[in-house]
């Protein structure tokens, strides 16, 4: 019986830094851009116009104290569903942007032990290509399938330098919050416990040019405890053009009780959008106790009308 594998990228990528420019390094082989004339570099940031070719190269090296052999390939690029993180498309799948533009010059690759190999890189953007930025990576992929812990499933490893290409044309950034949804869980006692509340809501780039986010909530309306605004931790820090990224972050410290909406405010690159979601949070314990309150309210008003209904009537029987 063969051991079935799949080709799970453990995959990173060079980010763009002030810093000296480093590679993509997973502690056994790197990619990265080859340095220009004028500065290091840790991504590939082209400008192109439509219709044009352009030409690049890259260094893989290989840090290990044996040969390694490596499949590259140019991919698309995209916001990850679970957290927005920046992945790739796999060797197999179809490329539709810069993965079907780019094309190393060699498909296959050696590294000698301890050595370094200059790749050359090809992007031949087609005359129809939309303006602004389009997003990718240089991949190598190690040819060697590795048994996963404890599994029969095996992994392959790859690493990639991103590449920014930035078509001419008018930029116009986008950004919408869709889809706010406030889930409320408190203890039945107000202050006996922790609320375990949770905020989720999708961010779409419905621009051209991929966006640095920030993301902030506020409550409005009446209610007991919880912070009236707070900064949101688990946004993107890239989001592509046409990408959408479902978030949820839990509130530790949400209201106790109280009725309103939730307001989270997206911005960047100078715009700014929101999306709302109401609320009613009110503990069982204290909805019972007004539930009681009420009933016990109605019934002596009944009692009372009750007593002056027959006091009416008594007056009436003696006149």
């Amino acid at each position: 019986m063969r051991t079935a594998f799949v080709a799970l990228f453990l995959l990173l990528l060079t980010v763009p830094s002030p810093a000296p420019a480093g590679a993509a390094d997973n502690g056994e082989w790197s990619v990265r851009p080859a340095d220009s004339a004028i500065t290091p570099r840790a991504a590939f940031e082209l400008p192109a116009q439509p219709g044009t070719t352009l030409t690049d190269r890259a260094i893989v090296t290989n840090t290990t104290g044996a040969e390694l052999t490596f499949r590259l390939y140019v991919a698309d690029a995209h916001n990850t569903e679970r957290d927005g993180g920046l992945a790739v498309r796999g060797i197999e799948e179809t490329q539709q942007d810069v993965g079907a533009w780019g094309k190393p010059e060699q498909d296959t690759v050696t590294v000698p032990a301890r050595s370094t190999v200059t790749v050359g890189l090809t992007l031949s953007v087609p005359r129809g290509a939309s303006p602004g930025d389009h997003v990718g990576a240089l991949v190598a992929v190690d040819t060697r399938v590795r048994p996963a812990d404890g599994s029969h499933v095996g992994v392959r490893r790859g690493v990639g330098a991103r590449i920014y290409l930035r078509v001419e044309g008018p930029e116009q950034p986008g950004l919408t919050v869709e889809d706010v949804r406030f889930t409320a869980r408190s203890p039945q006692i107000p202050w006996t416990g922790s609320s375990g509340s949770a905020l989720s809501y999708t961010l779409h780039n419905t621009g051209n040019v991929k966006l640095a986010p920030r993301a902030s909530f506020r409550t409005g309306g009446v209610v007991l405890g919880g912070p009236a605004e707070r900064q949101l931790a688990n946004v993107p820090g890239e989001l592509l053009p046409g990408q959408k990224v479902r978030l949820t972050e839990t509130w530790a410290g949400a209201p106790l009780a109280g009725w309103g909406e939730i307001t989270v405010t997206a911005s960047a690159n100078d715009i700014r959008a929101s999306g709302s979601d109401g609320f009613l949070k009110v503990p069982w314990l204290v909805a019972g106790c007004l539930a009681l309150l009420s009933a016990a309210w109605l019934l002596f008003r009944r009692r009372r009308r009750a007593d002056r209904s027959a006091r009416l009537a008594r007056t009436a029987a003696h006149s």
